[in-house]
């Protein structure tokens, strides 16, 4: 392992003590101040944008389903142009209610209207995603970019995947494979604990 994501490890496990020596998690901190948490929703409002890394993320959960382990995922962009430019999605990191990691995946462009780029273009753009911003929550931030160091070769092969998976996609005739509602999650890792 190398040393960056030895570090970024570390830097997760560092994040998650200090929030449970407090009573809070992840999840708590995004949520902080909000007492009704609405399905679709993005949390914090506005989402959360870096100006030096024009790093973007929000985070929102789906309806409950009976079972489900996943809460909800943050969505973790870059803009790499700045906040007028395109937005490119990196990944989306699925937690559960303890705001613990369970995922990582890429989703279709419909799912979030990101400007698309292919692998090429935006693995290197992961490493660009560095959060060190106050609000929600430093800690949150922190975990958040470390998670994506952690996993950079990880998310880089499901971005290879996405587009492997959207080229060999066979949508309704006169649907991009991009627009097809049919297919939402276009690779997926589950992460060990």
């Amino acid at each position: 392992m190398s040393a960056a994501r030895e570090q970024a490890h570390a830097e997760i496990a560092f994040c998650e003590a200090v929030l449970a020596k407090g009573g809070l998690t992840v999840l708590s901190e995004t949520f902080a101040g909000i007492t009704d948490i609405a399905a679709w929703e993005h949390y914090p409002a506005g989402d959360v944008f870096d100006p030096a890394s024009n790093a973007q993320w929000f985070y929102h959960c789906h309806p409950a389903e009976d079972g489900a382990t996943e809460h909800g995922h943050f969505h973790c962009f870059v803009r790499p142009d700045g906040p007028a430019g395109p937005i490119h999605h990196l990944c989306a990191v699925g937690v559960d209610a303890q705001g613990r990691l369970l995922r990582l995946f890429t989703v279709n462009q419909w799912v979030v209207g990101d400007d698309w780029a292919d692998a090429e273009t935006t693995i290197p753009l992961l490493a660009r995603f560095d959060m060190q911003m106050p609000r929600p929550s430093y800690l949150v931030n922190r975990w958040l970019t470390a998670v994506l160091v952690a996993h950079e070769d990880e998310i880089a092969a499901l971005v290879r995947q996405r587009d492997a998976v959207l080229a060999g996609h066979q949508p309704p005739e006169g649907i991009a494979a991009r627009d097809d509602r049919a297919l939402e999650v276009t690779s997926e890792l589950l992460v060990d604990h």
